[in-house]
């Protein structure tokens, strides 16, 4: 089964939001749930990527409240996504899950591990920051520019998750056209209220505050940290300081490669990954 072929399916929460979700792969007793970048959905997941995780894992990309085909109003603050991630977990009816959150989804990570310990095995922090990191309150003007188009294209994409090298540009064609190769069955658009929504948490979470960077001590589990070597989205100077805050970590740069290095490096990343989460 592929990302581009799982079933769409719902469940509905003590909260009353019916998530969206797709679960695939190789059952190993603890699933790994993906947790998807700002204004992202399901069909963002490149299927190069959560396909050859799901080879030797079994999957879960979920959609947070209000965001594409899941009900309710999208949150405006990491702690509120955090909720909901953990009210889905406890609708499955799973009590240890490994969680891999990418981008703002490392944010939410991050956050779910701290305020349920017991529920999270290990962790994958990609293209992600600390709360109060470096260089995270507000998105440059040039990054703005692509990152809240109301009417998002590839060429958003390619300049936000890419380097400006050929090599990398040319990687992100390539990840375009595996993220929309899906036909039947695509995840509902994700509208501007959830931009807005999104936009408020990452700021706050962005505000600089070096007392919230302490609370990374308390995360325990161990945890795979990697970005690009130039993101512009989370400046990586952020991957470098939550490998160095989280007791149990490792961090791994992939070179020429910005914010989506893991759909420049699918193959390379997912194997990385697998690694770590067999051990």
């Amino acid at each position: 089964m592929s990302n581009l072929t799982a079933e769409n399916q719902q469940i509905t929460g003590a909260d009353g939001v019916s998530y969206s979700y797709r679960r695939y792969g190789k059952p190993t007793g603890i699933p790994v749930v993906f947790l998807q970048h700002f204004r992202g959905n399901l069909d963002n997941w490149d299927p190069a990527l959560v396909d050859a995780i799901a080879a030797e894992r079994e999957i879960i990309l979920v959609d947070a409240a209000g965001v594409g085909g899941s009900t309710g109003i999208p949150r405006s603050s990491v702690a509120g996504m955090a909720t909901d991630v953990a009210t889905f977990i406890d609708a499955l009816g799973l009590k240890r899950v490994d969680l891999f959150g990418f981008s703002l989804g490392g944010f939410v990570a991050q956050e779910v591990a701290l305020r349920r310990p017991y529920m999270v095995r290990r962790l994958v922090l990609a293209g992600t920051g600390p709360e109060g990191g470096r260089k995270m309150h507000e998105f440059t003007a040039e990054v703005k520019e692509h990152a809240y188009s109301d009417s998002p294209a590839g060429e958003d994409l390619l300049f936000l998750f890419f380097a400006d090298t050929e090599t990398s540009k040319a990687k992100g064609v390539e990840y375009l056209g595996r993220i929309f190769s899906r036909t039947d069955g695509r995840d509902k658009e994700v509208d501007l209220a959830t931009r807005d929504n999104q936009a408020e948490a990452i700021s706050s979470w962005g505000v600089p505050d070096h007392g919230r960077l302490q609370r990374l001590n308390a995360i325990e589990q161990p945890t795979l940290v990697a970005n690009g070597s130039n993101d512009l989205m989370v400046p990586t100077s952020n991957s470098h300081l939550l490998a160095g805050l989280i007791p149990d970590s490792r961090v791994t740069i992939y070179p020429d490669a910005g914010h989506g290095f893991l759909f420049q490096y699918p193959s390379e990343f997912a194997a990385e990954v697998n690694e770590f989460l067999a051990a």
